[in-house]
Order: structure tokens, then C-alpha cells, then sequence
């Protein structure tokens, strides 16, 4: 196992959590042997309150952004300042155990190019509406990737810094990093590995906005998708436009209402030209990887 890693905290608004969430990290890695060499970066994404003050008395290296920018951002500034070529990224709020990352780099070490930690137990679960919200963007990442995927948008995670500076113009500024980070990995078919860590309790209030950031994970799903392969999202669209159209002949049959045919007509030409729009897409692809 390497012995040198740089840990990378993004943090806005964590006075209450930040010096202990740094303290931990530091005594884990002495007792793993893993400290020497090591570094702990935290990126101050324009806190309005200690945040960078309680930051800097711990030692770790702190760098400042003039105000929010946003978590992806901030996590591209800290890889990017890294000295060690194995990165940890992790949140400030106490909330991922950094205790499972001395196996991460264990497994990472296999040859894996990205480890992630796949939350468990009721803290991670939450509101009923944040499940069904999670699990409608996990399926359709799924949908998109063709692969499994346990957690999409975990915090916690171990992969290389030249493998993912690749795929910076490609990867969120926002919440949606880490899934655009998953859906980059497996869609340029590098090797993923997920293990089983238990979820936390945070501290302090949450800094994402469910419905707002679930819209913004979809759009950015959509363009990972559109731009890895484009003829699964475009069949996707055309479905949609031919279940549609169904709706529309079931309704005017029943109704007697002859809008509903045009409609349905028109429903199925454009999904004929969604799907055309797929093929071309994927020709267009073809000519720009080469």
C-alpha cells in the first residue's frame, strides 16, 4: 500500500466540525501508518463564518475561495494543489468514517482506478422523499452506465489524480461531482469497486437542496449520458415518445376525441426523429474520438 495520500475537504459553514473532523483523520492515519508524507487540504468554499480559522489552527494546508463557488469546484482546487498522487476525498462534517479508508487504499492498490464507500444504516436512508429521489437517480444512472452501481454520489472516495484530472471539463463544479465522477469511470470502462461503510450522523445542517440538486444531478446525468453514449439516452426519449402517443390513441378511442390520433401521429414522427437524431449523434461521437 502506498504510504503517502492527500486528503481533500471540501468545507462551507463547518466551524462546528471541521477541527475534529481533521483530528481524526490525522490520528488514523499515524495509527496506519499512512501519515508520512501525507496531507490534509481543506478548501474553505467562502464560509461566512470560523470555518478557515478553525481550519488553519489544526496545521492542514487550507486553501480560500473569495465565496461559495460550489463542493465540485472546490474539490477540483484541492486535487489540483495535491502533492501525492493518491487523492481521499471526504466531507467535513464528520459524517463518513475515515476509518474505512485505510482498507480503500488496500483495495485500490488491486488495480482499481476509483474505490467508493456505499453508505449504510438510517442516517443515510433519510426522508421518505429523499430515498424515492434517491433511488429514481440511482436507477437511471444504472440505466445509463449499463452497470450496478451501490451509492452514486458518495462523498467518500479514493482514486488516482492524473487518471481524474482527465475528466475535470467533464466532471460538475456543483453537488453532482461525484456522480459525474461515477459515470465518467464506468462509462470509459476503468474499475470501480464499492465497499459497505456506515453513514453518520453530520454535523450541523446540510448544505444540499433536495429537489433543486436532484434536478441539477438529472441534467448532469443527462449530458454524461448524451456524451458517452448518446444512442441509449436518444432511444430513451423516443420511447417516451411512443408511450406517449399510445396514451393519446387510448384516449381519443374512448373519448371520441380525433385530436388525440394527430397527437398520437405526431408523437410517433418525432420519436422516429428522436432516434435518427440517436444515430447521428453516436456518428458524430465516432468522429470526434478519433
Amino acid at each position: 500500500m502506498k504510504n503517502s495520500i492527500s486528503v481533500i475537504i471540501p468545507a462551507y459553514n463547518e466551524e462546528k466540525s471541521i477541527e475534529k473532523t481533521i483530528e481524526e483523520i490525522t490520528e488514523i492515519m499515524k495509527k496506519s501508518n499512512i501519515y508520512e508524507g501525507s496531507e490534509i487540504i481543506v478548501v474553505n468554499d467562502g464560509s461566512d463564518d470560523n470555518t478557515k480559522h478553525e481550519a488553519i489552527k489544526t496545521g492542514a494546508i487550507v486553501l480560500d475561495n473569495p465565496h461559495n463557488i460550489g463542493y465540485g469546484y472546490s474539490l477540483k482546487k484541492g486535487i489540483e494543489q495535491a502533492k501525492n498522487e493518491t487523492i481521499v476525498i471526504i466531507d467535513a462534517d464528520l459524517s463518513y468514517p475515515f476509518t474505512s479508508v485505510p482498507e480503500m487504499l488496500k483495495i485500490k492498490d488491486k488495480g482499481y482506478d476509483l474505490v467508493v464507500g456505499a453508505r449504510t444504516g438510517k442516517y443515510y436512508k433519510g426522508s421518505i422523499s429523499k430515498n424515492i429521489l434517491r433511488k429514481i437517480l440511482k436507477r437511471f444512472v444504472e440505466y445509463v452506465s449499463g452497470k450496478k452501481i451501490k451509492d452514486i454520489n458518495s462523498g467518500l472516495r479514493v482514486f488516482d489524480k492524473t487518471t481524474i484530472i482527465k475528466f475535470f471539463p467533464r466532471l460538475c463544479d456543483t453537488f453532482s461531482f461525484t456522480t459525474s465522477q461515477t459515470l465518467a469511470y464506468m462509462m470509459s470502462n476503468l474499475f470501480v469497486c464499492y465497499i459497505e461503510i456506515p453513514y453518520n450522523k453530520r454535523e450541523g445542517e446540510t448544505k444540499v437542496k433536495l429537489f433543486k440538486d436532484s434536478l441539477r444531478s438529472m441534467r448532469y446525468i443527462l449530458e454524461s449520458g448524451i456524451y458517452y453514449n448518446p444512442l441509449k439516452i436518444y432511444t430513451l426519449l423516443s420511447i417516451v415518445c411512443i408511450v406517449l402517443s399510445i396514451v393519446g390513441f387510448f384516449f381519443s378511442h374512448f373519448a371520441n376525441i380525433r385530436a388525440g390520433y394527430i397527437l398520437g401521429i405526431g408523437g410517433i414522427l418525432v420519436s422516429i426523429i428522436v432516434f435518427a437524431l440517436g444515430l447521428l449523434a453516436v456518428l458524430l461521437k465516432q468522429i470526434m474520438d478519433k
